[in-house]
């Protein structure tokens, strides 16, 4: 049955959009729908979140032709540096700390902010003929017939596809319609995230401060700024999340310390619950997942967009060599093959995130010595620092050829 377009991705956030410029740079042809306009998705305002992009994210945006329009805009991961404690108290004496030069690579990754990473994703959506870009827009349900999904967009219209990709989120309404459930728990946590800037240089050094109530992750960004990542019970949150911005800062200072010097508030405030969730299946029939639609967790390691990108590259190299092979690429015997080449490596980095939580978001006094002991005795080891130094850059496990840097 003739189609209008090869993949139907439903979704136009970061991994949406890249997944688009990817497949379409491979041969297929794309229309992505997205419920945002333009004008809207484009915004500087439209969000304040900062972008921890590991190494091997940056080469696979370089390899789309991403990386050279937001480079100059972003700031080199040098350094991180991993402590205890509490807030006011300073920090434990044991610690990790990971030096970029130990691995030979380059930076571990770098930051970038949402709006510049945005911006240049619609910049090459806009200018590649392989995608149509239906911006306001929305599937409201999908059916399949003869071998096609046959999409009902919002205003009435129908798409026909060869297959259909949901990049629509945690609560993904493409994953519901399959009938495709959902494994998971809510943390009773909530993020605080803003941008400061400071008196002092950062020097490209990222942090990860270990309190009871959750996480304070520091992040470089250009300039005397940086972003944070401020993990707090829901409750405590909400207080927080209601001050005033001077109000909000002293809040913020005995967390923070004074390492950096004075600080203020660059920018927006927001914040994000925080919960696990995990698709039980990646695909099914002429259907797969990506990014947050297939897996949800816990930001403490910063890698929730370096694994949808992840995800990107994986089904785009599979569905291109399937289609090479000139096989059907919205069968299940085709999609099979992503779901488990992602499936191991997603379960693990959740149990991962989760127990490291579970670890250090807590004040026992008998598992906080524990855990500060286990953070000197790796730091101590030069392969132990170096093997999850490259796991950080995302250096580590079976890397899809964009990953790498390389054309699929």
């Amino acid at each position: 049955m003739k189609t209008d377009t090869d993949i139907l991705i439903v979704g136009g956030g970061l991994n949406g959009s890249t997944l688009a410029i990817a497949l379409a740079q491979t041969g297929h042809t794309v229309t992505l729908v997205d419920r945002l306009p333009i004008d809207r998705r484009a915004d500087p305002e439209f969000d304040g979140r900062g972008y921890s992009l590991a190494l091997a994210s940056t080469r696979m945006l370089a390899a789309l032709g991403i990386w050279e329009k937001v480079a100059r805009n972003s700031q080199p991961i040098l350094d991180i540096k991993v402590t205890d404690g509490r807030a006011g108290e300073g920090a434990s004496p044991w610690f990790l700390h990971f030096d970029h030069r130990e691995i030979n690579e380059g930076p571990m990754g770098h930051m970038l902010e949402d709006r510049y990473l945005r911006r240049a994703l619609l910049e090459v959506l806009e200018t590649n003929d392989n995608i149509t870009n239906l911006a306001g827009q929305d599937v409201l349900d999908h059916t399949i017939e003869a071998g096609v999904v046959q999409a009902t967009l919002a205003d009435g219209s129908q798409i026909s596809a060869r297959m259909i990709i949901g990049c629509d989120g945690r609560d993904s309404p493409l994953a519901q319609r399959a009938g495709i459930k959902r494994t998971g728990w809510d943390y009773n946590q909530t993020a605080l995230v803003c941008a400061i800037e400071h008196e002092l240089p950062h020097n490209g050094c990222a942090h990860q401060f270990f309190m009871p109530a959750g996480p304070l992750a520091i992040l470089p960004l250009p300039g005397n700024r940086s972003s944070i990542v401020w993990t707090e019970e829901t409750k405590r949150a909400a207080i927080i999340a209601a001050m005033d911005d001077a109000t909000y800062l002293e809040a913020l200072r005995p967390a923070f310390g004074d390492f950096l010097g004075k600080i203020a508030l660059a920018g927006k405030r927001f914040t994000y619950p925080l919960r696990l969730t995990l698709a039980q299946s990646f695909a099914a029939e002429r259907l797969a997942l990506v990014g947050d639609a297939a897996h949800g967790m816990h930001p403490i390691a910063g890698q929730g967009l370096n694994m949808g990108l992840r995800d990107v590259a994986t089904l785009t190299e599979v569905l291109t060599d399937a289609a090479r092979r000139g096989e059907d690429i919205g069968s299940l015997l085709v999609l099979d093959r992503y779901q488990q080449w992602r499936r191991f490596d997603t379960a693990g980095m959740a149990v991962a995130t989760d127990g490291v939580n579970k670890l250090f978001s807590n004040d026992n006094g008998l598992i906080r010595m524990l855990r500060d002991w286990g953070m000197g005795a790796v730091n101590s080891v030069p392969s132990a620092r170096r093997e999850l130094m490259r796991q950080a850059a995302g250096l580590s496990g079976d890397l899809p050829k964009l990953m790498q840097g390389k054309q699929v």
